[in-house]
């Protein structure tokens, strides 16, 4: 049977949706798209122009949700890398968006940069237990461009094949993004099909959606590019100080905006995928190290499924700014208890310092954890080949199993998790191989991998497509 977490009962699931319906329909949202406000109210919804507030009806909500894809797949350009969603599957995301690295060669803090990020998204491309993009950080030696934003999503494309999840941050960058997208996976219709991308949108707690995200991801209606709902609300400061009314607001988030991405665009697929957190009382400020940021990423897993979606969350955040003990127990400690609710994905590698520093070699030790999650969730297997009754009465008292064909079928068949990083050996080996720390070993691997690794190539004329496209728009800035 395999392990499972649960934070909230049937019943209080139940008043969380019911208690989303009032607050949606008595308090409602402020809306500050002006084109959101009207696709809300030809949908149904009660719109104060003055205000900006839109309340919407219980039954427009119920309508809504008995509408939306339950079952879809993420796509890839990398063959054996489509992941469907709502079967039972946990995939790993990088974390996003830092601004600062830690840098491996000089052990120092400094601002991050193009190289960085390239290096990041190599890296991520290289680990198997990674398999969805997140722009882990922002370069500060690049401005915000059309030429930029558009060599950006070029490299991305050249340097990493599996699925990409992204916004476009204005919707002049919406026309780019799609003509890219036309060129590396085909026309429209492959597109809406295929789902290789999808889009992060974040209401604004408490119970706002905003004007410019929003009206960029609206330019992008018709495309079928499902889109993971991520309000971020703070418990003592942008959500209210108890973890259930924490878990009501981003569901009433959640819900506000699912109505208005499918009153846009009916049928598109949605992820459930609030990030929810705390609020440090000494500061003010998030309070990334929080166990209870665990129990909210498993709170929200287990709204995502009471409607039957598939759910997006994090569990995995620390306040220290270099991989240490209290980076690892606190990482290790929330990221279990979001794994064993068991989300479609989960978010959070390769940021330290409240997911504002990159650390390549975090990002390794984040995966050694995600894979001993798994394992935790794998739980305990009891099928008929499990129980080896038989062998204990041939092997008899006093025996041993060493050498008995069903331990190697055990070992080779997943039975225990041998881990790959960090000390395997006897205490004289490691004393003789100098004492390496595990950050000594990540720090290799990480080099190792980034001087082998080599990208899936793009088709020749795909690359020459795209050379001219990032052409074109460096172009048109002088």
């Amino acid at each position: 049977m395999q392990t499972h977490l649960q934070v909230l009962s049937e019943d209080e699931q139940s008043q969380v949706h019911e208690r989303s319906l009032r607050i949606l329909a008595r308090t409602g949202v402020r809306v500050d798209t002006t084109r959101g406000r009207r696709i809300l109210k030809d949908a149904g919804a009660q719109v104060d122009e003055n205000t900006r507030i839109v309340r919407i009806p219980q039954n427009m909500i119920e309508q809504t949700l008995a509408l939306v894809p339950k079952n879809f797949t993420l796509g890839a350009r990398r063959a054996g890398w489509d992941l469907p969603l709502n079967t039972g599957e946990c995939n790993l995301l990088l974390d996003g968006e830092g601004t600062s690295v830690l840098d491996r060669k000089s052990g120092k803090h400094r601002d991050a940069t193009f190289h960085d990020w390239l290096e990041a998204t190599r890296l991520a491309d290289a680990l198997d237990d990674i398999g969805i993009y997140w722009r882990i950080i922002q370069a500060t030696d690049r401005g915000d461009t059309i030429g930029n934003y558009v060599d950006y999503l070029v490299t991305l494309f050249r340097n990493f094949s599996k699925h990409i999840q992204d916004p476009i941050y204005a919707k002049e960058q919406a026309p780019w993004f799609l003509e890219i997208l036309q060129t590396v996976f085909g026309p429209k219709d492959t597109i809406r099909q295929k789902h290789p991308v999808s889009y992060v949108l974040c209401p604004q707690s408490p119970l706002v959606i905003d004007e410019i995200y929003t009206d960029a991801y609206l330019e992008l209606v018709g495309w079928n590019i499902p889109v993971a709902i991520m309000p971020m609300p703070l418990m003592g400061a942008t959500a209210p100080a108890s973890l259930i009314s924490t878990v009501i607001l981003a569901n009433c988030e959640v819900l506000a905006t699912l109505c208005l991405v499918q009153a846009a665009e009916p049928g598109v697929p949605i992820i459930y995928a609030p990030v929810s957190a705390l609020m440090d009382p000494r500061s003010g400020m998030l309070k990334s190290d929080a166990i209870e940021s665990g129990v909210l990423g498993a709170a929200t897993i287990e709204m995502g499924r009471y409607y039957g979606l598939p759910v997006e969350t994090t569990g995995a955040g620390t306040g220290q700014f270099v991989p240490n003990i209290q980076s690892g127990y606190e990482r290790a400690l929330s990221a279990l208890l979001s794994m064993l609710s068991w989300p479609d994905i989960l978010v959070g590698a390769g940021l330290l310092g409240s997911a504002m520093i990159l650390s390549l070699e975090q990002m390794l030790i984040d995966t050694e954890t995600f894979r001993m999650c798994k394992q935790a969730h794998r739980g305990i297997v009891s099928g008929d080949e499990k129980w080896l009754d038989e062998v204990i009465d041939r092997v008899g008292p006093g025996g041993h199993f060493l050498d008995h064909p069903s331990t190697v079928s055990a070992v080779r068949g997943g039975e225990w998790y041998i881990n790959r990083l960090g000390v395997n050996t006897s205490l004289e080996e490691w004393e003789a191989a100098g004492r390496p720390d595990i950050m000594e070993e990540s720090r290799e691997a990480v080099d190792r991998i980034l001087s082998t690794h080599q990208p899936l190539v793009l088709d020749e004329g795909i690359d020459r497509e795209l050379e001219r496209i990032r052409k074109r728009a460096a172009d048109s800035l002088s």
